[in-house]
């Protein structure tokens, strides 16, 4: 079952707390970079929730981002909907798109499965760039953002907007958490590491996995609506595989199967992408002899590395805090 260790929660308050300082510091370049890492983090969330609690590798994360953003932006603005309820129209469409995904690809293994997956965001992305209701290869624009004046905040400010993505993104991980340390959860990762036990205890492993893909699902699709909302313009790029490759790459480079990992990974990366870019045109070089040197060190990515340096070293120091004080309330009752 998921935990979270003090090393855990000492990393996510710095995160918390770095971007809380960009969000209320920063000027519009700064906000649109955090808002970047912030999106980008929702997407790998849902990618780690799959892949690293549930062996599910996938490469369509990127095209169900996509999916969510194209269809808050056909409600909202084809449709006419409000966009509250173009939101949750969007995140639950792209849930539904994901479970049926996941029930499809639910017999398939390894690289099976990722090829499986590989081919469903093939498949939409062919669709939307051929599709006139989706505007075709010139994609859409005019996308409006959540109206939410009648509380007195404008989302059209950028670090009104920040910070809104920054609650949803806080939001989102305590969703994560919960349905690992749900029933459904442990049955994931009973099923991550050995799927005919499970089966043989009776367990409908097709459904969990179809129920873990589909929350995945809408935890992308939410990633996609507020990508939209950020540019205010979709294109089919946005689905492309490379972006759930990507992800993929931001997952193993922050640390898979830590929730946390991620979010670092995120970070890292987009900070990465834009101060290399501003020297040269090959930041993709740098950034792929980083992962390979992660992979190459056999840690578990950047927070994976840092979780077995100091993880154990700070829960026995916090151990042995709390059993001294247990030892003399001992040897003064003695």
């Amino acid at each position: 079952m998921f935990r979270h260790t003090a090393l855990r929660y000492a990393v996510l308050v710095l995160l918390a707390s770095a971007a809380l300082f960009q969000a209320f510091t920063a000027e519009y370049f700064g906000l649109e970079i955090l808002t970047e890492i912030l999106i980008l983090a929702m997407l790998v969330l849902a990618l780690d929730i799959v892949a690293g609690f549930g062996g599910m590798v996938s490469l369509c994360h990127g095209a169900l981002m996509g999916m969510g953003a194209y269809a808050y932006a056909i409600l909202s603005t084809t449709a006419g909907i409000a966009p509250p309820v173009a939101m949750a129209g969007a995140v639950a469409l792209t849930g539904a798109i994901a479970w049926a995904i996941g029930a499809i690809c639910s017999r398939s293994h390894g690289i099976y499965f990722i090829m499986a997956t590989l081919a469903f965001g093939q498949m939409a992305y062919s669709y939307v760039f051929e599709a006139p209701i989706f505007g075709g290869d010139d994609g859409l624009g005019g996308i409006s953002r959540l109206d939410l004046s009648f509380v007195g905040i404008d989302l059209n400010d950028s670090r009104s907007f920040a910070l809104f993505c920054l609650a949803s993104l806080g939001a989102i991980y305590g969703a994560s958490v919960l349905i690992l340390r749900s029933g459904l959860g442990r049955s994931l990762t009973g099923v991550m590491h050995n799927e005919q036990r499970m089966r043989a205890l009776g367990l409908t492993v097709w459904r969990v996995k179809a129920d873990v893909f589909g929350l995945s699902g809408m935890i992308a699709g939410l990633a996609g609506v507020l990508a939209a909302q950020h540019i205010m313009y979709i294109s089919p790029g946005l689905l492309s595989w490379t972006v759930s490759g990507e992800a993929l790459v931001v997952v193993i480079l922050g640390g898979l199967g830590t929730l946390v990992g991620p979010l670092v990974g995120a970070a890292a990366f987009v900070v990465l992408k834009h101060e290399l870019s501003a020297v040269t045109t090959y930041w993709h070089l740098v950034v792929g002899a980083l992962l390979i040197a992660v992979v190459m060190s056999r840690a578990n990515g950047i927070f994976g590395w840092i979780e077995a340096r100091w993880g154990a070293r700070i829960d026995r120091r916090l151990t042995d805090a709390t059993r001294k004080p247990e030892a003399k309330e001992v040897l003064g009752d003695a």
